[in-house]
């Protein structure tokens, strides 16, 4: 599969609008939550500050690249991730801010249940046309989209989004 054909950037309006979408969808209360790094971070404090919780845990997740042609064959190393002891028992909201292949939040969810955990997924953007899982989607996300998403907070800190304005679309 080629690439997305557009690209969204987001502005913090749109960024709370879809927090907003998000909130009533929870059934249920969450005694934690786990955010993805990096992407996760900002979505996820914004979700914890809006559900009033106090627990908050971060999963870091690598996959080193052995061999470009079988990259996304490669299994994932944890670089963080919480205690089992945290998870045990819990309902815990796992926080992303979007699910493209789907391979990071499979494998933080795969990490909770271990841990004995009940993990529900979250993220801002699904994208179901790159999931590499076919019958596995967010328990909750935002909104669903075939685009790539350039969130806010990765404009002007002097990366490849730098010199767009938000709320480009191409």
């Amino acid at each position: 599969m080629t690439g997305p054909l557009r690209r969204e950037m987001l502005t913090w309006s749109d960024v709370d609008k879809l927090i907003n979408v998000l909130v009533p969808q929870f059934a249920g209360e969450f005694d934690a939550m786990v955010v993805i790094t990096r992407g996760g971070i900002v979505p996820g404090g914004m979700l914890a500050e809006a559900l009033n919780l106090k627990e908050i845990f971060l999963a870091a997740v690598s996959f080193p690249l052995i061999d470009a042609e079988y990259r996304l064959l490669a299994w994932p190393e944890f670089l963080q991730f919480p205690q089992a002891y945290l998870l045990k028992g819990r309902r815990i909201l796992v926080v992303d801010d979007v699910w493209g292949s789907g391979r990071t939040m499979i494998s933080v969810k795969d990490g909770v249940e271990a841990a004995n955990g009940n993990p529900q997924t979250c993220v801002l953007h699904f994208n179901p046309y790159r999931s590499l899982f076919r019958e596995a989607e967010p328990d909750y996300y935002g909104a669903s989209t075939d685009a790539h998403i350039v969130y806010p907070w990765e404009i002007d800190r002097g990366g490849e989004y730098s010199n767009l304005e938000p709320g480009f679309s191409n």
